[in-house]
């Protein structure tokens, strides 16, 4: 029986830590913009970004497309538009269940191409969620063609 509470008990700990770390990310606010690019990726394997000079695993190809048909994809998959001028969007997505935020960066690319990041703003590893989050914008953009 003690064992049982024992057990209980970390996985009360457990969540109560991810729901006070969702509270932090709601805080915070994108990187924005850096010489004219969207910000490097921080060191922890979460984020995703389409500039040069990302580190291999953090790469993505630019978006297909237009700011304006990238912005429409990201409200139609629940991203909210934080910010936006003709050079630059940054939306956030939240997590259902502890309320995470990450951040989605726009800036347009080449001829059309438009520029990502997709980043976690707290926590070590996201599993892959920013990468997939960027396909799934490329997805629906493709769709809405």
């Amino acid at each position: 029986m003690t064992f049982l509470k024992i057990i209980l008990g970390l996985i009360l700990l457990v969540m109560v830590m991810f729901f006070l770390l969702g509270l932090k990310s709601q805080k915070g606010t994108a990187k924005g913009m850096v010489d004219g690019r969207l910000a490097d990726c921080p060191s922890a394997p979460n984020c995703a970004c389409s500039e040069d000079g990302v580190q291999p695993e953090r790469a993505v190809a630019p978006l297909n497309g237009s700011m304006d048909e990238a912005k429409t994809a990201i409200k139609a998959l629940g991203g909210v538009i934080t910010s936006e001028s003709d050079e630059y969007v940054s939306a956030t997505f939240m997590s259902k269940l502890y309320k995470f935020v990450d951040d989605v960066e726009l800036r347009p690319g080449d001829a059309g191409q438009v520029h990502i990041r997709s980043a976690s703003r707290v926590g070590y590893s996201d599993r892959g969620v920013n990468k997939k989050r960027v396909a799934a914008i490329q997805a629906q953009m493709n769709s809405a063609k």
